[in-house]
């Protein structure tokens, strides 16, 4: 019995490296969460043509959009792991499930990483009216309205959402929360000041942090970012460890070869390396990371873990 054990992993190992050598041998399909246009797509149809090329076989790019990225997701998870499918996922990847009731994939278990592929950080900006310069100060000024003081957010269970939410714990704080539907009405009406402040995804404030129509107190990464060298973090505004940002990478279905997904992992970092990509990312307030497998492993089971105590302690639940 052990013997025909040892057997049947020997078979299968030697059937994954002729598979590996072999790969790609046909056209190679990256899964989009979003539809055509914005951050993600855009990301997407800068890479697959240099893994087109990098790989001698066509990279098709195959949107999917629909229940906060959950369709593609699902689709992905499902998919033979032989690396002719493979996904770009958003951060929704890793909070949907804690989100939602019945999510059909989980972001641990279901997937193998292949590369952190860009981050999206958030700015905190309030409206003019606001009598405050810092985080700090801030926090003084929705204590002064005794819970009076309405946050926007791009809609419930956004990456702004969270943000707030998780600001809300760590400054102990209480305020309204406005949802809109999407993050140019929510910033539209933080600039028209039905609203006071908001996190905004930085692509979307910035114009409007130059033009004066709000102001920018800190941005939501850990360390101060290039998209706004300037502003601190809110991390080091007096709230340790507080960290959000928005993000997109790549995903291969659990089992796909290591070899292949190495492969995948080179193919796409270099990608992202090359000046004409990086600084086309950079002018859309993304930064371009390129990781190792394991490190983007590690990074989703953080997210994971994460934003489910956020989100259980906040007692946010969607439909």
């Amino acid at each position: 019995m052990i013997k025909r054990a040892l057997l049947c992993c020997a078979l299968l190992s030697i059937a994954g490296v002729v598979q590996a050598q072999g790969y790609p041998n046909k056209p190679v399909r990256m899964i989009v969460a979003v539809p055509p246009g914005g951050p993600a797509d855009t990301l997407a149809r800068l890479v697959s043509p240099k893994l087109t090329e990098a790989l001698g076989q066509t990279v098709l790019v195959d949107n999917r959009p629909g229940a906060n990225g959950g369709i593609a997701y699902d689709i992905a998870a499902r998919a033979d792991p032989d690396g002719y499918t493979f996904v770009l996922v958003a951060a929704g990847v890793a909070i949907n499930p804690s989100l939602y009731h019945n999510v059909p994939y989980h972001p641990v278990k279901d997937f193998a990483p292949i590369t952190l592929g860009v981050t999206v950080p958030n700015i905190l900006v309030v409206h003019p009216s606001v009598p405050a310069k810092s985080v700090s100060e801030l926090v003084t000024a929705i204590k002064a309205k005794q819970g009076g003081f309405a946050f926007a957010s791009a809609g419930n269970g956004t990456s702004g959402h969270l943000a707030l939410e998780l600001f809300r714990l760590t400054s102990k704080t209480s305020f309204v929360h406005v949802p809109y539907k999407g993050g140019a009405p929510a910033l539209q009406e933080t600039i028209g000041g039905q609203t006071q402040a908001l996190f905004s995804i930085a692509l979307a404030a910035t114009p409007q942090v130059n033009a004066g129509k709000v102001r920018a107190l800190a941005i939501t990464s850990a360390k101060r970012s290039p998209v706004a060298p300037e502003l601190p973090t809110v991390a080091e505004s007096g709230f340790p460890g507080f960290e959000v940002i928005g993000w997109f990478g790549w995903l291969a279905p659990a089992q796909t070869n290591k070899a292949i997904v190495s492969r995948l992992n080179r193919e796409i970092v270099k990608a992202l390396a090359l000046p004409e990509v990086k600084d086309r990312l950079l002018s859309m307030s993304t930064v371009p990371v390129g990781d190792k497998p394991e490190e983007f492993a590690r990074f989703i089971r953080s997210e994971y873990e994460k934003w489910g105590k956020v989100i259980k302690t906040a007692n946010i639940k969607l439909q």
